[in-house]
């Protein structure tokens, strides 16, 4: 019987086709995500490169190393003097030990922390005749009587300066301030919150610190509550200090303030020491005011001096480089408290012409809107730089702002680590585009030449980047984590060096005051003998707006509204104006 051959290959089942099928499809698949990884790639790095093209074709440079300080000699540099790297000097690398610390003052603190009473309120629906025992007799409802009683009360108190470490500085001792007895008439009785306010409003060099609670049956204890000390006590603490700060000012004669360290990478390179140099210039302006106090305006000079020297440390002067911006802001910060300081003599009437002469000379050099600009362009090559060289790994550990020691679990499970780590290089790129592009659109609404801010451009630029940074998009979505709040910040220097320039006229309307026994009629009075030019206010550019009233005068900018509110200050600094008042 013969038998057929039999066929030994196998036969393809229904299972292995599908799997077939799958593996094709999934091929596929990755061809068309290589392809788009591909696509992407070429035409973010096209988008980037051409945008940078076109700002260097302008002029203006995203390289690092355009940034990075020169070589100083050791001799010239401020922070090759004794002390000045160990004070003011942060290391950025965390695997480096960090060096920024100043000594305290030694021996125990003076600030004493005790409710002085300043004034005894009684409450009566009637005025009467026998007021031997008081020291006023108010009508509430009369303006210049109550002027009267916030005079007694000041007087009381005595000379006094709000210290920026929180503590009032009081020319007398307190066994010195006796509380002045005032009887108030009202029709009804006002309660301890009306009294608060009504007395707040009318002593705003502390009015925080006044505190009225009830004593009796219509009467009311007026006190400080605040952190104080006197003059004479703090300088003495203090004065332990004075071999520190005469090595900072024997340093600061040095020309160049070039901080040691590796600037080839802006996440190496060296920032300043910003807690440090609080606490120098608060102690320092303290100081200042404690001799203000005293009627010593050349010590309080000398104080102060050495506060506005010590902004070149954040300047790097004279290189200018690199100026970040948190740098920058610390420079402000310091430049306002340093104006603060001036703006207590003028109110206190302790400066003298010599003083006002040099005073004038130094906020003269107060200039932030160019500092600012520098700063800008500096953090665009700084961010620009980390997204183009960082990997996506480095790129998800700065951006998702997790711990540096998180387990490979927790990053797996992180979607936005696993987001920044799976993008393709292109939409890197494309971020990298679109932070030097919105920054340079920040750069060039500061009219940084003619010391300029127009308030409805920076507006309406800040409504744009919340526009553009309000969904999702993969050409921003790194940019908007890594583009700062350059909205807030200009808006501060704004007013910082509004302050400086009200400071600098100011001085000059003291000078002519103390000269001729009156104020000006109008600023164009003080130049060019007083001011060479009136500063212009800054919003805007337009002259700064100036009026006397009996003794006394107004001095204010139109404020970030634009609007001329006829000097009244607002509650914030978007509504009313920015008012000096002397």
């Amino acid at each position: 019987m013969n038998q057929q051959p039999t066929d030994l290959t196998p036969q393809p089942t229904l299972p292995s086709r599908g799997l077939a099928r799958c593996a094709f499809v999934m091929a596929c698949f990755i061809t068309l995500i290589a392809m788009l990884y591909a696509e992407e790639n070429w035409r973010g790095k096209r988008v980037w490169q051409k945008y940078r093209h076109q700002l260097e074709a302008q002029g203006k440079s995203l390289r690092w190393a355009d940034y990075t300080p020169p070589g100083v000699p050791d001799e010239q540099n401020a922070f090759k003097a004794p002390k000045m790297q160990e004070w003011f000097v942060r290391l950025s690398n965390p695997g480096l030990k960090s060096r920024n610390s100043f000594p305290s003052p030694q021996g125990t603190n003076p600030n004493t922390n005790v409710s002085i009473q300043v004034a005894e309120l009684s409450i009566v629906t009637q005025v009467g005749s026998n007021s031997n025992n008081l020291d006023a007799a108010v009508d509430l409802a009369d303006p210049l009587a109550r002027e009267r009683a916030h005079k007694l009360i000041e007087d009381a108190i005595g000379p006094l300066a709000d210290g920026a470490q929180t503590v009032l500085l009081f020319l007398r001792p307190f066994n010195q301030i006796k509380p002045v007895q005032i009887r108030l008439k009202a029709e009804n009785a006002p309660s301890v919150k009306e009294l608060t306010a009504y007395l707040g409003d009318k002593l705003p060099n502390y009015r925080a610190r006044i505190r009225v609670e009830s004593s009796g049956t219509n009467t009311f204890r007026v006190s400080l509550n605040s952190s104080w000390c006197t003059a004479a006590d703090y300088l003495a603490w203090s004065g332990g200090l004075t071999p520190d700060f005469d090595l900072m000012r024997e340093a600061l004669n040095r020309p160049y303030a070039r901080m040691e360290g590796d600037y080839a990478e802006p996440i190496q390179m060296p920032i300043p020491g910003f807690v440090a140099l609080r606490q120098v210039v608060q102690i320092l302006s303290q100081r200042a005011q404690c001799y203000l106090l005293l009627g010593k305006p050349d010590a309080a000079l000398h104080e102060l001096t050495l506060v506005h020297d010590l902004c070149r440390l954040l300047e790097a002067k004279p290189a200018g480089k690199p100026i970040t911006l948190v740098a920058a802001m610390i420079d402000v910060a310091v430049a306002g408290l340093y104006t603060s300081t001036v703006s207590d003599g003028l109110r206190l009437q302790a400066w003298r012409e010599p003083e006002l002469a040099a005073l004038q000379q130094q906020l003269s050099e107060v200039r932030f809107l160019p500092m600012l600009a520098k700063a800008f362009e500096c953090e665009r090559a700084f961010g620009c730089l980390r997204l183009e060289t960082s990997s996506r790994g480095e790129l998800a550990s700065m951006l998702t702002f997790g711990p540096n020691d998180s387990s490979v679990w927790e990053k797996i499970m992180n979607p936005k680590f696993l987001l920044f780590t799976s993008v393709p290089r292109g939409w890197v790129y494309q971020n990298a585009a679109s932070i030097a592009f919105l920054e340079q659109k920040w750069i060039d609404a500061l009219e940084s030449t003619n010391n300029v801010i127009l308030p409805r451009a920076v507006d309406n630029l800040g409504r744009d980047i919340q526009t553009a940074f309000g969904h999702f998009s993969p050409y921003t979505f790194l940019a908007a984590k890594a583009v700062p709040n350059f909205y807030k910040a200009t808006q501060t220097l704004a007013r910082n060096q509004t302050l400086a320039d009200q400071a600098r006229i100011a001085c000059a309307l003291e000078r002519y005051r103390l000269a001729r026994g009156k104020y000006p009629d109008t600023l164009e009075a003080l130049t060019p003998q007083l001011l060479e030019q009136v500063p212009h206010d800054i919003i805007g550019g337009q002259p700064m707006k100036y009026h006397q009233t009996e003794g006394h005068y107004v001095l204010y900018s139109v404020g970030w509204n634009e609007t001329d509110d006829g000097g009244k200050a607002g509650k914030t600094n978007e509504d009313g104006d920015w008012v000096l008042n002397h």
